[in-house]
């Protein structure tokens, strides 16, 4: 445990999508074995050039430094000066009375200057000054003698390696052909993945994915070709479901049918009324019964503008008798199965209507859903009966109002609506007292 808690400051740091890890796991031990080498290769190559190249030139400045010692002519001089820019390619000069600078010369880590430094301490007792910045390609050497200064120009490529940059750019030229090569590859491994994903996500919403096709690696077909299995299998369960229940409702409305002929044949009496009730109870709950097990099947989607549906909505309660408050926003389109999605809302408004005398539908949208909320002055529900109240078949009429007709599948049927197009209903507290439903549907 101690170490998870460790890691876990890495982790949050660390990329959350497949593809980033699986080139962050490809690309970074290759990249960090490459750094180390050419880390190790170059330091041995620069120090072992520049340290032999530094010890040449350390020779040669000695012996110029012993020649100056002794006393010279100006013809000796020039003859000395001249033998050593043809042999050694060093620019000598003599400064009489010449003192050497005091500031230090401030040079780069991998500069020449700290292996010549080392050589030439090993080979004269003379001190001695370099700069590396006053001349481009040259550095500037100066000895302390005793009557002056000896300044010596010599090649910078004389004291150090100037092909170092060439393996530096060919490593690194490398490694981005071998990003490139995993990106590109690593992409096209990920992307059948996505897709796969993509394709379940639709299908939880509803919706038809019919260009999806098994693609990628092996396991990657595998588990495609699994979902596509999956997706026949449980869609040939919701048709069996509503043909079988489709077929039920045709065979009992047809002795129902028989029964409302036959009770409106007879005189009308309170018994007569009575079962004339519990018949039209039982076409209310077959109705129930169908819309339940039907789901969102047979329906495309379109896109739809959802405050336009909640004005239908309160409109066609308005010509009941039976006003709703609605307060949407505007440019709240998306696609929906514009009929199920009505149903959706409905069932809420008739279960806000048949519990409080005070109905309101607001619509707002937040970064990235679209929120519906249903509220009612009635007597609310207990917060622990929120998620049975989605139960099919379940009421608590004996805590709202016990005279409403139903079954117990108006709220199941609006959750399975909305988990339909990606989104939930949660029961909450409203702020008129009674019971909020509120419709997440995500953009």
């Amino acid at each position: 445990m101690a170490g998870l808690t460790r890691l876990r400051p890495l982790k949050n740091v660390l990329p959350k999508g497949l593809f980033a890890r699986s080139l962050l796991i490809v690309v970074a031990p290759v990249v960090l074995l490459q750094a180390i080498v050419t880390y190790i290769f170059f330091e041995r190559h620069w120090d072992t050039v520049t340290r032999r190249l530094s010890r040449a030139v350390a020779g040669e400045v000695a012996m110029l430094t012993e020649t100056y010692s002794s006393p010279m002519d100006a013809a000796k001089m020039q003859s000395v000066n001249t033998q050593a820019a043809r042999t050694f390619q060093l620019e000598v000069a003599f400064l009489p009375g010449d003192k050497l600078p005091r500031q230090s010369s401030d040079n780069p880590f991998f500069s020449p200057i700290v292996t010549l430094d080392d050589e030439l301490s090993k080979h004269i007792s003379q001190n001695f000054w370099i700069d590396t910045h006053r001349y481009g390609d040259y550095l500037d050497l100066r000895v302390q003698m005793n009557q002056g200064v000896l300044r010596i120009l010599t090649p910078r490529n004389r004291v150090t390696s100037q092909t170092a940059h060439i393996f530096i750019l060919w490593m690194f030229g490398t490694s981005l052909v071998l990003m490139s090569v995993a990106v590109v590859f690593l992409r096209n491994q990920v992307r059948p993945i996505a897709l796969l994903a993509q394709a379940a996500e639709e299908f939880g919403k509803g919706r038809e994915v019919p260009d999806f096709k098994a693609a990628g690696a092996t396991e990657v077909r595998q588990a495609a070709a699994a979902f596509l299995e999956m997706r026949d299998r449980i869609g040939r369960q919701i048709a069996q479901r509503t043909h079988m229940l489709a077929g039920v409702s045709h065979d009992l409305r047809t002795p129902l049918t028989r029964m409302n002929l036959q009770l409106a044949m007879l005189p009308e009496s309170d018994e007569i009324e009575a079962l004339r009730a519990d018949i039209r109870e039982m076409q209310y709950m077959l109705d129930e019964y169908l819309a339940f097990a039907g789901g969102q099947a047979g329906e495309a989607e379109s896109q739809t503008d959802i405050a336009q549906l909640i004005e239908e909505i309160a409109a066609e309660y308005a010509r009941q008798g039976a006003p709703v408050i609605c307060h949407t926003e505007q440019n709240l389109q998306m696609p929906l199965r514009r009929g199920n999605f009505k149903r959706c809302i409905v069932n809420l408004a008739e279960n806000a209507r048949a519990y409080g005398k005070q109905v309101e539908i607001n619509a707002i949208r937040t970064a990235d859903h679209i929120e519906i909320s249903i509220d009612d002055d009635g007597p609310g529900l207990p917060p622990e009966n929120y998620e049975d109240a989605f139960l099919p078949f379940q009421r608590f009429d004996d805590s709202r109002n016990p005279d409403r007709a139903g079954v117990g599948l108006g709220l199941a049927i609006a959750r399975d609506i909305a988990r339909s197009h990606g989104g939930d209903i949660n029961l909450g507290r409203s702020a008129l007292g009674g019971l909020r439903a509120t419709i997440r549907v995500p953009m």
